[in-house]
C-alpha cells in the first residue's frame, strides 16, 4: 500500500527519479514541496494528477495561488 500510495506518485506523478536536481539542498527542498503538495492535495480530496494537469493547462496561474498565498510575496 505504501509503495502504491507514496512512491508511485513521487516516482510517475512527480517524476523524482528523473530529477536532474542533484546539489546541495535542492535535492532535500523539492522533495519537502512534492511531499507538501501531496499532502495538501489529498487533504482536500482532489486528485494529484488532476491538478498537476490543470496548472500546466493554466500557466497564469502560480502553483502558490493553490495554497492561497500571494505572487507577490516578498522575502525580506
Amino acid at each position: 500500500g505504501i509503495e502504491n500510495k507514496i512512491h508511485y506518485v513521487r516516482d510517475v506523478t512527480f517524476g523524482e527519479d528523473t530529477s536532474r536536481i542533484r546539489t546541495g539542498h535542492g535535492p532535500q527542498n523539492a522533495s519537502t514541496l512534492r511531499s507538501v503538495a501531496m499532502n495538501y492535495l489529498r487533504a482536500t480530496g482532489s486528485s494529484i494528477a488532476d491538478a498537476r494537469r490543470q496548472v500546466a493547462l493554466t500557466p497564469h496561474i502560480a502553483p502558490l495561488d493553490l495554497f492561497g498565498v500571494p505572487g507577490d510575496l516578498q522575502v525580506s
